[in-house]
Order: structure tokens, then C-alpha cells, then sequence
């Protein structure tokens, strides 16, 4: 019988398995890994609310990008069945200025010129640009988002368009959580870290110098060493 605690790692936008690997093997020996995949859902909450269905009825959970927005739900809907609770390269803000054409523009670019065009634009400024370079990184996070088909992007379009303010949601959550961004982050960057930690009843952030948005294959050691830290306090 496997008595190890479960963990939920949820992966972002046009993200699958791939964006966990080097955790899932460090994670590994202390706990339960499941990495669910969040394609055909039009919404943070469903993506949620099918997590919770095959869950145990405790477990804990870290996302990454729009999987810490999936953890946020989770966390609204379910904070009693929550042990652990952390948020990478995450943001909780309501819809920003310019951001429904930004997405718009995009999900446009993918449904007339396909996956791989999108993959040209999309996927640089989600790396340290010191990375760029890096064949087999790139090549890895590519293929990647090319095992989305164009359906698949616009439903999580429509689930990022569609949101919650969660920023909202933080004030609610007791737990002591676990915030983690690249010092390089373009997306997500580090201010918007410090601001969420700030609402945050007790929360540890850590920055991880040479990182993107792509933080866990970026710098997976780093990451690695502070996710064990963090599942065996």
C-alpha cells in the first residue's frame, strides 16, 4: 500500500507533463505525483472541479502559470482538503487593459497560420533570453506546445478571459503558502509576486535567478531543491 501524501502539479497554458518532468522525478520518493492535463476546458473552475472529482480527500497542490490560477479554484472551492498550497510564475489580477485583443490576436494567429506559428512568437518571451539558444531546452518546450491542437488553446484562452478576479480569493486562504517566480519573469514578474505575497496570511517567496516564465525546466535544480525543502517541512 502506498501511504505517501498525494501532490497535484498543475501545469500552465499550452503546458503538459513535459513542464513537471524534472520535478515529478525529484518529488518522487516523498509523495504521490498526478500532473493532470487541462485540454477541452473552457474555464479555471471546471479545470478545478475535475481535479477535486478523482482527488483524495486531502492531498496537495503546486501550479505553475495558469495551473496556480487552477490551484487558486481549488483552493476556493476545497481549502479543507488542502495540505500544501503553492503558486509558481502565477497571477491572480483581474482581466488587464489590452489583454482580451492581446489573447484574441494570438488565438487568430494560431486558427489561420497553426500551432507552430503561434509556437514561433509565443514561446521566447516565456525563456530567459540566455537561453534562447539552448537547442534541446527549445526544442522540449516546442513540442510541447505543438501536442495542442488550436481548439485546445482557445478553450484556455476562454478560460483566461473568462476569470475571477482571485485576487480576491486571497485574503481567505490560512494556509502558509509557497510562491516561487524567475527573477526574469516577463509574464509573471517579481513584483507581482511580492503583491500577492503581501495579501497572503504567511507565504515564503522564492526568486530564481537566470529564469523565465519556464522557471521549472529553466532552472530545475533550483526548483527542485525548494519543492523537497518545502514537501518534507
Amino acid at each position: 500500500m502506498n501511504n505517501k501524501p498525494v501532490l497535484y502539479l498543475l501545469p500552465g497554458l499550452l503546458c503538459d507533463e513535459t513542464v513537471w518532468e524534472q520535478q515529478q522525478l525529484a518529488l518522487a520518493p516523498y509523495a504521490q505525483i498526478v500532473i493532470p492535463v487541462f485540454r477541452g476546458f473552457s474555464s479555471f473552475r471546471d479545470m478545478a472541479l475535475w481535479v477535486l472529482k478523482s482527488a483524495p480527500p486531502r492531498f496537495s497542490v503546486v501550479g505553475h502559470s495558469m495551473g496556480g490560477r487552477v490551484a487558486l479554484e481549488l483552493m476556493h472551492l476545497a481549502p479543507e482538503r488542502i495540505d500544501k498550497f503553492g503558486m509558481l510564475s502565477v497571477g491572480v489580477h483581474a482581466l488587464a487593459s489590452g489583454e482580451v485583443e492581446e489573447r484574441q490576436q494570438l488565438v487568430a494567429l494560431a486558427q489561420e497560420r497553426g500551432m507552430a506559428a503561434l509556437a514561433d512568437i509565443w514561446i521566447p518571451p516565456m525563456v530567459h533570453p540566455s537561453r534562447h539558444k539552448d537547442v534541446l531546452l527549445m526544442a522540449k518546450i516546442r513540442s510541447m506546445v505543438l501536442r495542442f491542437a488550436v481548439d485546445d488553446y482557445r478553450a484556455q484562452i476562454t478560460a483566461a478571459l473568462t476569470r475571477t478576479d482571485q485576487s480576491l480569493y486571497l485574503k481567505a486562504i490560512k494556509h502558509k503558502s509557497l510562491l516561487l517566480c524567475g527573477a526574469d519573469d516577463k509574464w509573471s514578474p517579481l513584483q507581482q509576486h511580492q503583491a500577492i505575497q503581501s495579501q497572503l496570511a504567511a507565504a515564503d517567496l522564492h526568486v530564481i535567478a537566470n529564469a523565465g516564465h519556464m522557471v521549472t525546466l529553466e532552472q530545475a535544480d533550483a526548483v527542485n531543491k525548494i519543492l523537497q525543502e518545502w514537501i518534507l517541512r
